[in-house]
């Protein structure tokens, strides 16, 4: 799979996964979403996108730098995520469980999409 087609996949997941609290949000069920939502989901989709195209791209630069761009994007991700969190907690007085609910929604969707993505890359040509 080229870059292209794997960066408009992940665009078109995000809109998928922006579909349910769109919902929520105009159905008036504001009390499952934390305030500053979309800044929380752009956010994280947003750096996701650029680890993913980082990862695609030393993957297609030569193989054998996938695997430390693997590590070193996952783990910038991760130190980004948890600054994020404690600035924004710090930042706005949420609910502590919704917060979480809607972190856990985000990142776990993004993380599965990401996977996806990288494994179907990985793939031996001859399986194609």
């Amino acid at each position: 799979m080229k870059i292209i087609p794997s960066i408009l996949s992940f665009l078109a997941f995000v809109v998928a996964i922006a579909i349910p609290p769109l919902l929520l949000q105009y159905a008036g069920n504001t009390s499952l979403l934390v305030n500053n939502f979309w800044t929380i989901f752009f956010f994280m989709s947003g750096l996701t996108l650029l680890v993913l195209a980082g990862m695609l791209l030393a993957k297609q630069k030569d193989q054998e730098y996938f695997t430390p761009a693997f590590l070193a994007g996952t783990t910038i991700k991760l130190l980004a995520f948890l600054i994020f969190i404690f600035v924004f907690v710090a930042k706005n007085v949420t609910n502590k469980h919704v917060f979480l609910a809607d972190f856990i929604y985000i990142y776990l969707l993004n993380t599965a999409f990401e996977i996806y993505v990288l494994l179907r890359n990985l793939r031996h040509e001859k399986l194609r």
